[in-house]
């Protein structure tokens, strides 16, 4: 027996990268419902004004559901959902992102705390978004 100090925390990012500039959106939070995925895509439509969004979309159960079909209504055309085959990651460029993320944030580290995760996971994003044509890279973007 292990004694642990308490129950661990988790936290859950739901994000997106331009496949053709490396900028990333990135939201981190408590639950990864499908409120948070509204919310997300509310966030890239904002940040997208006045532009046509594709999303490459899993089938994911939380992609599913009337709060995030009325956000891709009431974008009017602008929010383009582009459903990939089931059990097929590979084929979504953040999938790539995520994996290079835990390898360099998380993979075997324990943060003093939540706050402490979140602003590594900050950090990160913030500097690659610095330095978009290695986020390319690692997507598979740019040889």
């Amino acid at each position: 027996m292990i004694p642990t100090p308490h129950q661990s925390y988790k936290r859950y990012g739901i994000g997106g990268i331009d496949y053709h500039t490396g900028e990333t959106v990135v939201i981190v939070r408590r639950r990864k419902r499908r409120s948070e995925i509204a919310e997300f895509l509310e966030l890239l439509l904002e940040k997208h004004a006045h532009e046509t969004v594709y999303v490459a979309w899993d089938n994911a159960s939380t992609h599913e559901d009337d709060e995030v079909e009325a956000v891709v209504r009431g974008a009017a055309g602008r929010l383009i959902l582009m459903y990939l085959p089931t059990y097929s990651p590979w084929l979504n460029p953040i999938e790539m992102l995520w994996r290079h993320f835990r390898r360099e944030v998380t993979h075997c580290e324990l943060f003093e705390s939540v706050k402490a995760l979140v602003e590594a996971t900050s950090d990160f994003f913030n500097r690659y978004n610095q330095t978009p044509e290695k986020l390319l890279s690692v997507i598979g973007a740019i040889p």
